[in-house]
């Protein structure tokens, strides 16, 4: 493990997780902490898209003003508490048959057509194109349950492992990748901190901190990393939960929660640089 090698972890949230990492990362660069110039990504689910967008070169000024421009036209959806119940039921059972039992369910449900959200993801991911940058991107195969993390010698387009990683199961369909349908990331870990194992200065952006198992949760995931590993876990300050709202996947917040994190990088951009270098 090289001390110097530095990894930005972007967990799962939704529209409003996406909007709040970036306000977040805007305002950390404003401040002269760049994690865009990480050696390595990991983005589970809402993370995948603000990873590939970075990565991709595109101005966080650029980025975080998307987040605040209208959102009239974007499509809104909720994840009810039946879902919820079916999401605690499965992080109850055993690994891959928890995550297969829910990816059967999510094979059977009626939401839109793959097409449609494979477009709303390349509306935000405009690139087939796998970054310079090490990009991992993990994403669970909704039959069988198993944990496939894509990155940039997986030979598959970026904006079909992103789309795989951000298929809400339930909420949105399953998504297609070289002929198997995947599930969110998010169903092994709302943030899968481990996949950054093996880099010596490790930041966590999770917007949110959810899991049956505390094992599996951000600030735990970070926590375990190796002994010597400069680590930090930031999540949403009350502040900016109150902005994000209690639907993740409600457009109308995006703006609200792109300032919350932008505010917030002022709070923690001492803690962050002393972890970044």
């Amino acid at each position: 493990m090289s001390d110097e090698r530095r990894a930005v972890v972007l967990g799962g949230g939704g529209v409003t997780g996406v909007a709040w990492e970036i306000g977040m990362i805007h305002g950390l660069a404003e401040r002269g902490v760049d994690l865009s110039r990480a050696d390595l990504f990991v983005g589970t689910s809402a993370g995948s898209v603000v990873s590939a967008q970075i990565t991709a070169g595109v101005p966080l000024d650029q980025l975080y003003a998307l987040e605040l421009a209208d959102t009239s036209g974007d499509r809104n959806a909720r994840i009810s508490r039946g879902v919820i119940l079916r999401f605690a039921v499965a992080g109850l059972l055993p690994g891959a048959r928890g995550r297969a039992w829910l990816g059967r369910a999510a094979l059977r449900a009626r939401t839109v057509p793959e097409a449609e959200r494979r477009a709303a993801i390349a509306s935000r991911v405009t690139s087939e194109v796998w970054p310079g940058a090490r990009l991992r991107i993990p994403a669970v195969a909704a039959a069988t349950g198993q944990v496939v993390v894509f990155d940039n010698d997986s030979g598959v387009p970026l904006v079909d492992a992103v789309a795989a990683s951000c298929a809400v199961p339930l909420v949105w369909p399953p998504m297609t990748v070289a002929g198997t349908r995947y599930i969110d990331g998010g169903m092994r870990s709302i943030a899968n901190v481990d996949l950054a194992t093996g880099y010596g200065r490790v930041v966590v952006l999770a917007p949110a901190n959810l899991s049956v198992r505390r094992s599996t949760r951000p600030s735990a995931q970070t926590a375990a990393l190796a002994e010597g590993v400069r680590r930090i876990c930031v999540q949403p300050s009350a502040t900016a939960l109150d902005a994000i709202g209690d639907n993740p996947l409600s457009p109308e917040r995006r703006a609200a929660a792109a300032e919350a994190g932008h505010a917030q990088s002022a709070e923690a951009v001492d803690a962050v640089r002393a972890v970044w270098g």
